[in-house]
């Protein structure tokens, strides 16, 4: 089960400029002071000395480097360590956390926002006494967005005020590039509610499911008749929950084939095993709803990456790209093969070593869909057959063509187009080629297999890192 477990870099200015001193003393500290200590050493060996200067000039070689040691650790040390029990703090904070550095969520009394002033920060205070202030600033955005979420999960028993409640919604929706609706966006939203014979009302945070077995924290997504959600599963475990509805007015064969084929498609879900696959671990229905269980993976969806750090360099691009083929090659070999339908980098997050994991599947979609007729996938990634209505293996293909343009210039592709994205940055021709042709609009012009594309794509990765290599020259002997 995968749990909130994380170690968070807090780089405060105290810390870093303490530790730039230490290191620009370091050749005093760490060399001439106990170069000089063995000198004095040797000289009482041979020449007596008074005890009590002897005493003094020994004491202070000594203390130096074992005082500077102690300096360069308190200083070193910048991480808020995370887990389900509670919260560990950087050395620096000790004296204002009353020298008690570990403490368990259930001590934590308040979380509050401080006012702008010189930078905004967050007060934890804690029942126990004591207290400390974050600087937002000294965390990344994407660490402080996790951090948060572990203080609303984990910290329940604590007042959080209704600014920091409102900053860590905007931050989420700042990270997920949600700043502002979209045209798009509106037309949707407007054609549902003209046209929708019931209205979807997501579950509110604490809602419990299965008698309580899974307890809703937030949502993540929420679109259409579906949504998904973080929970917490007994208690415990972070989960991801994918839910799906529909509508009453559906008539009864509709319904009774949209929940055939989702209950179809998460058996088979259920059974993958792919590292770079997030686990489905379960499915069932409540109160006419029905619900997908998704391991929780911590990291970035590559479209809030992109947001933040800007179109990535081709090789980087490479690597994710035969990363995503090689997933798909896995779900379409399976038997019957499982088309995703809603690749996009939306649903791709990025771990720290680089590797990716695919987080969402449209077995839920597929169910709604089935039942109102509603298209699955974002517009900008669907493949023209997908638009009527009848997906296949490549147009999962489309749909990777279309991530690789977002990853290396930045931008969503032009929806229903062929995509090149050397119209806008400087690509090598492979994979300007390789973009192209799984963006042709009738699919048997696509690439025949995801494997035949990791292939392609690996082999572009490998010429890619060869040429960043500096050129080798060999020198006679």
């Amino acid at each position: 089960m995968a749990e909130l477990e994380l170690s968070v870099n807090y780089k405060s200015r105290p810390a870093r400029v303490g530790l730039y001193v230490m290191m620009g003393l370091m050749p005093v500290w760490a060399i001439i002071v106990p170069f000089c200590l063995g000198l004095f050493i040797a000289l009482l060996l041979t020449h007596p000395v008074a005890m009590i200067p002897a005493a003094t000039v020994l004491g202070i070689c000594v203390l130096v480097p074992v005082v500077s040691v102690l300096a360069a650790a308190l200083c070193e040390d910048d991480r808020i360590t995370i887990s389900k029990e509670g919260i560990g703090f950087p050395l620096m904070m000790l004296q204002r956390l009353n020298f008690k550095r570990e403490r368990v969520w259930s001590d934590l009394s308040s979380a509050m926002l401080l006012p702008a002033g010189h930078g905004q920060a967050i007060q934890l205070r804690f029942k126990s006494g004591g207290s400390t202030v974050l600087r937002l600033d000294n965390m990344s955005k994407s660490d402080l967005e996790q951090f948060m979420l572990a203080v609303e999960v984990w910290g329940q028993n604590c007042d959080r005020d209704t600014k920091l409640i409102e900053y860590q919604n905007n931050l989420q929706n700042a990270n997920r590039g949600i700043e502002q609706m979209s045209y798009t966006q509106m037309w949707e939203e407007e054609l549902s509610r003209r046209f929708s014979a019931t209205s979807f009302v997501p579950l509110e945070p604490n809602h419990s499911l299965i008698n309580g077995r899974f307890k809703i924290v937030r949502q993540l997504a929420f679109g259409g008749l579906s949504a998904i959600y973080l929970a917490q599963q007994n208690d415990t475990d972070l989960v991801v929950i994918k839910e799906a509805v529909v509508p009453a007015s559906a008539d009864e064969q509709s319904r009774a084939k949209a929940a055939e084929l989702f209950e179809r498609e998460a058996r088979f879900l259920i059974r993958l095993n792919h590292p770079n696959v997030a686990k489905v671990f379960d499915h069932f229905a409540e109160n006419g709803r029905n619900y997908l269980v998704l391991e929780y993976i911590r990291g970035q969806d590559l479209r809030q990456f992109v947001k933040q750090n800007g179109a990535q360099p081709e090789r980087l691009v490479a690597h994710w790209a035969a990363q995503i083929a090689a997933i798909l090659d896995y779900l379409h070999k399976q038997n019957p093969p499982i088309i995703h339908r809603d690749l996009t980098p939306d649903n791709l997050v990025r771990k720290d070593d680089e590797s990716l994991v695919l987080i969402d599947f449209g077995a839920a979609n597929e169910f709604v869909g089935t039942a109102t007729g509603t298209l699955v996938g974002k517009q900008a990634y669907i493949a023209p057959e997908q638009l009527r209505g009848k997906a296949t293996t490549s147009s999962d293909l489309y749909a990777l063509g279309g991530t690789i343009y977002f990853l290396v210039t930045g931008k969503d592709p032009e929806a229903l187009s062929e995509s090149r994205p050397s119209e806008l940055v400087k690509v090598s021709p492979e994979l300007d080629d390789i973009v192209a042709s799984c963006t042709q609009l009738e699919a048997e012009d696509r690439p025949a297999h995801a494997e035949d594309l990791a292939v392609k794509l690996q082999a572009l990765e490998k010429e890619l890192k060869g040429a960043e290599e500096p050129d080798t020259v060999e020198v006679a002997t």
